[in-house]
C-alpha cells in the first residue's frame, strides 16, 4: 500500500481541524483528490467523514487548515460559496420537497440559472438524457422511490453546474440493483470529467467504484491507497486500527416456536390495485427472516400490514397464535412488535421535536410516560 501520487488536483485539504464542544471531529486531515476521478472516503461511524465533507461544502467552517480548489486556496463560508466554486453535495438524507415536482425541486433556489420555464425544462431534459437518469420532470417527488430521489439530488447539483460532487453514503438506502444503476451513473459522470467524492463504509462497493481511497480513523487521515493495492480486510483494519477477529461459528438460535404467521395475505389500495397477493410466511423465535426484492415490489406494504399500519383485504396475521388482523397498531406494539421504517426521517421521527418527545412517541400509554 502506498500513498497516491498527485496529478491534477481538483481538491486539496491540508491540516483541517474542526472542534465542537467536548469533541474534536477532525484533526490534521490532509488528502488530495485527483481531477476526473472517484475518490472514496471511508471510516467507521463517527470517524469524521460527514463533518469533513460539510466543511468542503461550506456548511461548516474549519477551525484550522487550508482548502484548495484547482490549486487555488479558497474560503467556503456557505454552500453558496461552494456552488460558485463548482462543488455540489448529495446528502445522505435527501433535501427534497415531497409536494413539488422533479422540475420544481431542481429549479428551487437556482432560478437565476435558466429561469423557471422552458429553458429550465430543456436543461433538465438535457442532463437527464445525457446521464440516463430516467426521470419525469413533472412527477411529484412524493411518488418516487429512494433510488429515483437520489437521482433527483444528483440532477440538482449538475443543474447548478457542479464539477466536483460529494456523495454522502449514497448506497446506504439502496438495494443491490439500485447500487448497480447508481454506479452506471457515476461512471458516466466520471467519463464527462466530473470529480466524485464517495463517502461510504461499504468496502466492497468502494473497491469496485473508487480510483483512490482515503481512510479516516478517529477524525484524522491514516492512509490514502489505490484499490488494486488493498483488500477489504486490509481496509477494515486501517479503519479500526487493529487486526479483525476471525468469524466464529455458533449454534443456531432458531427454535420450533412460531411467533409470527402471515396466511394468504392480500392487499389492495384504494383504487383496487393489488399490492400483495397470496403472501404466506412464518417466523420462529430466534430466527432472522430476510425479505428481498427490488424497491416497489411490496416489501414495505407487507411490513406495514404486519405491524397494523395497513389493513389486509383478505388473509390473516397471527402473533403467538392469536389472530391480530383486526388489531390496531398500538395494540400490536403492546405485544412487543416494533417497527423501524426504511426512511426514518420521513416516517420514524419528528425532526422538529426534542429527543425526549421522540422517545415518548408511541409509548404515551405505558409507564413511565403515563401518570395517574
Amino acid at each position: 500500500m502506498s500513498e497516491t501520487t498527485t496529478q491534477v488536483a481538483a481538491v486539496s485539504l491540508r491540516g483541517i481541524v474542526k472542534r465542537f464542544p467536548g469533541v474534536v471531529a477532525n484533526h490534521d486531515v490532509a488528502f488530495t483528490v485527483r481531477s476526473g476521478t472517484v475518490h472514496a472516503l471511508v471510516g467507521e461511524n463517527g470517524a469524521g467523514k460527514s463533518t469533513l465533507m460539510k466543511i468542503l461544502y461550506g456548511v461548516q467552517r474549519p477551525d484550522e487548515g487550508i482548502i484548495e480548489i484547482a490549486g487555488q486556496p479558497v474560503v467556503l463560508a456557505s454552500p453558496a460559496d461552494a456552488i460558485q466554486r463548482g462543488i455540489g453535495m448529495v446528502f445522505q438524507h435527501f433535501q427534497l420537497a415531497d409536494n413539488l415536482t422533479v422540475l420544481e425541486n431542481v429549479v428551487l433556489g437556482a432560478e437565476k440559472r435558466h429561469g423557471i420555464g422552458d429553458a429550465a425544462r430543456r436543461e433538465i431534459a438535457r442532463i437527464t438524457q445525457a446521464y440516463g437518469f430516467a426521470l419525469d420532470p413533472d412527477e411529484l417527488v412524493e411518488t418516487l422511490g429512494v433510488g429515483e430521489r437520489q437521482r433527483v439530488e444528483i440532477l440538482k447539483v449538475l443543474y447548478r453546474g457542479a464539477r466536483i460532487i460529494i456523495l454522502d453514503e449514497p448506497t446506504a438506502v439502496l438495494v443491490p440493483q439500485e447500487v448497480e444503476a447508481l454506479f452506471v451513473n457515476l461512471r458516466e459522470l466520471k467519463r464527462e470529467e466530473h470529480t466524485l467524492i464517495f463517502i461510504s463504509h461499504k468496502l466492497d462497493e468502494v473497491l469496485e467504484i473508487a480510483d483512490d481511497i482515503t481512510v479516516l480513523r478517529r477524525g484524522t487521515t491514516v492512509a490514502t491507497v489505490r484499490p488494486s493495492d488493498v483488500t477489504s480486510s486490509e481496509l477494515a483494519e486501517l479503519m479500526v486500527g487493529a487486526e479483525l477477529p476471525s468469524p466464529s461459528t455458533e449454534e443456531s438460535t432458531v427454535t420450533d416456536r412460531v411467533v409470527l404467521q402471515v396466511r394468504d395475505l392480500r392487499l389492495e389500495n384504494a383504487a383496487g390495485r393489488v399490492l400483495l397477493s397470496d403472501i404466506s410466511l412464518e417466523i420462529r423465535a430466534g430466527e432472522v427472516l430476510g425479505i428481498a426484492g427490488v424497491e416497489g415490489n411490496g416489501q414495505t406494504e407487507l411490513v406495514e400490514a404486519v405491524v397494523g399500519i395497513r389493513r389486509p383485504t383478505t388473509g390473516a396475521v397471527l402473533l403467538q397464535g392469536d389472530d391480530v388482523t383486526a388489531w390496531g397498531t398500538r395494540r400490536r406494539r403492546a405485544t412487543g412488535v416494533g417497527y423501524i421504517p426504511e426512511d426514518r426521517q420521513r416516517h420514524g421521527l419528528l425532526l422538529d421535536a426534542p429527543l425526549w418527545e421522540n422517545r415518548v412517541l408511541g409509548h404515551q400509554t405505558r409507564p413511565p410516560s403515563v401518570h395517574g
